[in-house]
């Protein structure tokens, strides 16, 4: 394998082991499978066994149920009986922490089970250990002669197993060793692995689960490498973003991380986690795959994309593009946001509050939000009234010709355009690429006039975009291409949508989008939908997945507001708060959903600040280590604060817990009193 998977250019399933789960066959380009968990206390069955159907009935293929300890292993077998009793004969799994003879019960009684190599034998104390080569080599012993009689029973009943590493929970002994890393990730499967192959045993799927996507991608795509150079085969990944969060944000993270890599033939089963009901994951999962289920590289020119024979970046850790800056665009700024306003007849001030911005007509002064867009692009409309200071529009040529204050509008041609236009800016110039469409291929990639005549024009951002079916590995290629001449002029990532509902629309921007921001690619963004699409949305509004997330706002707005959070999720441009929370399941403590909602509502304010919320012990402290607050459940009604990683406040009673979490925020200079978002300009 040259890269990381089959292919960079084609859409091609990365080959994987067939896996067996009851059943239902897992790889081996059998359709990617969807599941989720349940959120119930294991030992009430029958509210498991309710809960379980639920995710059924939306479409889970596989539904996974936390076992802490043996009774609730043994509890498995009553929950499974009653659900075959009432006809339900989807998989289940047993999700396994810190506890080996669980785990061993339970793969006597379900289809699958989880492990996590963090915490199954290791432990994590955030100590740091120093290990010759022989401690280390004892240790793996150790771990050996503890986790074979698991890989035994599964070999000998036909369970599954899932090796599952958590970002959040690597051991202090693989964190000495080799840090909080994506290799530390895989090499703490890969012991797991090794020693399951050692005992002829392969019914396995492997994860490498983070909060944040630019781990969790480079972790996956790690893993593959390794299992091929080591093994000469891969097993099949189970895909997820853990801890994503609710709402919108939930989505966009997990539509990041899990489409970057499906977008490469990546993933053969996935999961959302998502702090809400279970069931909502589904509807989330289910719009995800379906944009691979009928792509194959028949449906695409294989000459209209070229292949890549070198990399000129290092897929496996996180890097921006090197660019210089043209005004507010490229070098060391964040990526900017373009607001697409092309598709409104006519633009007023009040048209502007969808973009970020508030005009008082007393005061005769302008309001700007943190999410509000750096860019307008308008089409042919010039706008009748003075602008915010920071705010500059986008328009055709002709339409820049008509202007005479040309300090607040740039021109945006398209490519062949640009090298023929008689009258530029002198300041900023816009051009359009379409990458790799086959109605304009490119045969001679060394014949690229229009190309080389932008080159490093220090007026001139790309605005990258492709109509190919397999559009964003088009526009990557494109980015390859850009690297090997030596072309650093700044880049605008566009992506149109032409999928038909809200929700559709914010996969398929966090997917395409996403998974290009996490390679460290692209100076800014620009979403749009196609004309049907937005007149479809613009006429029927819908909320995400039945929920209502997205709520009354216009299409310009929901644009708008995704933008920035697919910037936020993929770490390149902060502009709110961010929450790290767990989707919660039968180890948690407290109702998760309610008190997310509550420190969201008093912390929002709070622009960049990370605060983890985790309903138990298990992974909480190790994805804090990510934040810079943490609120995790510490027994029945009882939380324990963090600071990093740091315990500040123990068993605090659950009905204070969030007035001593701001206290916390307030005596480490963290907390500002909420204010207005809009301030003056």
């Amino acid at each position: 394998m040259q890269f990381y998977c089959e292919s960079l250019t084609e859409y091609k399933r990365l080959a994987t082991r067939e896996v067996k789960v009851g059943d239902l066959l897992l790889g081996n380009y059998n359709p990617i499978r969807i599941q989720t968990m349940t959120t119930t206390d294991t030992m009430d069955t029958m509210g498991t066994v309710e809960q379980t159907i639920r995710c059924i009935e939306a479409g889970a293929e596989l539904v996974r149920i936390t076992a802490p300890s043996k009774k609730e292993a043994e509890n498995l077998l009553l929950i499974k009986n009653e659900l075959r009793r009432r006809g339900y004969t989807t998989p289940l799994v047993a999700d396994i922490h810190f506890t080996p003879n669980a785990a061993e019960i339970a793969a006597r009684i379900i289809e699958k089970v989880r492990v996590n190599p963090g915490n199954y034998v290791d432990k994590k104390k955030f100590e740091l250990i120093e290990y010759t080569d022989a401690d280390y080599a004892e240790e793996i012993d150790r771990i050996r002669e503890r986790f074979t009689p698991l890989v035994k029973i599964c070999k000998e009943y036909g369970t599954a197993m899932r090796i599952g590493t958590n970002h959040g929970s690597l051991s202090d002994r693989i964190m000495s060793r080799y840090g909080d890393t994506p290799m530390g990730m895989v090499e703490s499967a890969m012991e797991f692995l090794r020693i399951a192959r050692s005992e002829s045993y392969h019914n396995i799927v492997l994860s490498m689960k983070s909060s944040n996507p630019q781990v969790m991608v480079q972790a996956y795509r790690l893993l593959v490498r390794t299992m091929f150079d080591e093994f000469n085969e891969c097993y099949p990944l189970h895909l997820g973003v853990t801890e994503a969060g609710d709402g919108e944000d939930g989505r966009i993270k997990s539509a990041a991380g899990i489409g970057t890599l499906l977008e490469d033939g990546l993933g053969d089963t996935i999961r959302v986690s998502l702090t809400e009901d279970p069931e909502f994951e589904i509807p989330v999962c289910r719009d995800i795959v379906k944009r691979y289920a009928s792509r194959s590289q028949d449906t695409i020119d294989p000459l209209s994309i070229p292949k890549v024979d070198k990399l000129p970046y290092n897929p496996f850790e996180y890097k921006r593009r090197a660019t210089f800056h043209v005004g507010n665009m490229g070098g060391h700024q964040v990526p900017v946001v373009i607001a697409d306003l092309s598709k409104l007849t006519t633009i007023t001030p009040a048209d502007l509050q969808a973009v970020g911005y508030s005009y008082d007509a007393v005061t005769d002064k302008w309001g700007i939000s943190d999410t509000a867009a750096d860019y307008i692009f308008t089409g042919h409309n010039i706008l009748d009234f003075s602008l915010p200071g920071t705010l500059k529009v986008i328009v055709y040529p002709a339409t820049w010709m008509m202007i005479e204050d040309k300090s607040k509008y740039f021109p945006i041609y398209d490519d062949v355009g640009y090298t023929q236009a008689e009258y530029k800016s002198n300041e900023l110039n816009f051009v359009m690429v379409d990458c790799f469409h086959e109605a304009a291929v490119i045969p001679d990639l060394t014949d690229w006039e229009y190309l080389d005549a932008m080159a490093n024009d220090p007026k001139v951002v790309l605005c990258l975009s492709s109509q190919n079916p397999h559009s964003m590995p088009a526009v990557r290629r494109m980015f390859i291409e850009l690297m090997n001449r030596g072309i650093q002029n700044p880049v605008v990532i566009t992506v149109d949508s032409n999928w038909k509902t809200m929700d559709e629309h914010l996969i398929h921007y966090a997917s395409e989008g996403g998974a290009l921001l996490l390679d460290g690619m692209g100076d800014g963004v620009c979403f749009g939908m196609t004309t049907e699409s937005y007149k479809l949305q613009a006429s029927s509004l819908e909320a995400v997945s039945g929920r209502n997330y997205i709520q009354s706002q216009s299409v310009e707005q929901f644009i708008n507001n995704t933008s920035f959070s697919i910037l936020q999720a993929t770490r390149t441009r902060i502009s709110k708060t961010e929450y790290i929370s767990c989707p919660s399941c039968g180890r948690t403590l407290f109702d998760l959903q309610e008190t997310t909602a509550r420190i969201r509502s008093v912390t929002n304010h709070l622009k960049g600040l990370k605060i983890a919320i985790m309903g138990c012990i298990v992974n909480g402290p190790g994805e804090m280590a990510d934040a810079d607050f943490g609120y995790v459940g510490s027994g029945p009604g009882k939380i324990t604060l963090y600071r990093g990683k740091e315990v500040v406040k123990r068993n605090v009673p659950s009905e204070i817990a969030v007035e001593e979490l701001i206290n916390l925020l307030k005596e480490n200079e963290a907390w500002v009193e909420p204010q207005q978002v809009m301030q003056n300009i």
